[in-house]
């Protein structure tokens, strides 16, 4: 099934960078310097007019009620830029679909499925990545919301929207309706100007970045080591890495290894390093389970899953248990994808 690379409101940003180059299939073989600049395109913010919110977490019991707001781009956005740069004919696209057995959900005990969509995202010149969007499939849209989260954690691994996972959320007021009665105004670094301007998130100064970087698959932004931060810096680190290695994973080593909810309420330092360090070892697990995931297919990945009964690694709160799946995971055999081209 193939479909035309949509459009949406016309993305200014990649007007004001490098001139959009044409790109055709094929052998192509495009020069370091020219690629550093495409990337470099790529990675300029949206327009603050293509930016919307979502509200992820809310008070209980509190008034005014108040929500955690995140920001984040339609897909059509992001296709819009890629034609921009690449023109429709410079780039494509490839969904696989899986649906995995149904499983018990933890926050209200119903039996349900997901659906599975991992998107291959070709860019001539310049590669391929992949990535996994997941969604419950009792969900009316569940098919449709799990593949705009693939394409936009695939378009991340080129730079493409990346800047959005820096964002840690912001409480704001809400109406009845659970709706933002106001928004945050987006910083200097967020915009297309400011960016090309140089201005950048405190937590991208630092030159010495751990080893690599997570985006795309689920894994947020650029985390700096131990090393790199003086000891100041360390609580501000973990509270980093809960957008890395996800809520779950991030309270649970909160809570062996340091028996506090709060990184804020540790006060040994050698405590807070053991924290960081398990959470950055959680984050090596995560992409060994993420690139075994993408070997093994994902009728094997949900077999796996599903004999520790969960039904994605978002449910995972321990290193143990990751472990566990990573081993499980990398003694499957690889598997031929079936492909759907969009």
């Amino acid at each position: 099934m193939s479909a035309p690379n949509g459009h949406a409101q016309k993305d200014r940003a990649s007007a004001s960078g490098p001139p959009a180059p044409i790109l055709a299939p094929g052998g192509l073989q495009v020069a370091a310097e020219r690629v550093k600049e495409l990337v470099g395109a790529l990675e300029v913010p949206f327009e603050p007019s293509q930016i919307e919110w979502r509200v992820t977490n809310t008070t209980k019991n509190q008034q005014p009620a108040r929500g955690q707001v995140v920001p984040y781009a339609d897909q059509r956005a992001y296709t819009d830029r890629l034609n921009a740069l690449f023109t429709p004919a410079g780039w494509t696209r490839k969904y696989a679909i899986h649906t995995s057995a149904n499983f018990e959900r933890s926050k209200d005990q119903k039996i349900a499925a997901k659906v599975l969509v991992t998107c291959e995202l070709t860019i001539f010149g310049l590669g391929s990545h992949s990535a996994t969007g997941e969604e419950w499939a009792d969900n009316d849209n569940a098919g449709t919301a799990a593949e705009a989260q693939s394409f936009k954690r695939t378009c991340a691994c080129f730079g493409l929207g990346r800047y959005l996972y820096y964002f840690t959320g912001t409480w704001v007021d809400l109406d009845d309706r659970k709706r933002p009665k106001t928004v945050p105004q987006l910083a200097g670094w967020a915009t297309p100007a400011g960016w090309l301007q140089g201005l950048r998130p405190r937590c991208v100064d630092n030159p010495k970045p751990t080893e690599g970087s997570v985006a795309g698959k689920g894994g947020n932004g650029r985390h700096n080591g131990r090393d790199a931060v003086a000891d100041g810096d360390v609580v501000r680190e973990i509270e980093r890495m809960e957008k890395v290695i996800g809520k779950r994973m991030y309270r649970g080593l909160l809570k062996t290894v340091a028996r506090v909810w709060n990184p804020q309420d540790i006060q040994d330092s050698k405590i807070q390093e053991k924290v960081l360090a398990n959470m950055q070892a959680a984050k090596r697990g995560l992409r060994r389970a993420e690139d075994a995931r993408e070997k093994s297919g994902l009728g094997a990945f949900a077999r796996v899953l599903g004999s520790l009964r969960l039904s994605s690694l978002d449910q995972v709160d321990n290193l143990k248990t990751l472990q566990e799946i990573v081993v499980a995971l990398e003694d499957q055999p690889a598997h031929t994808k079936q492909s759907i081209v969009g």
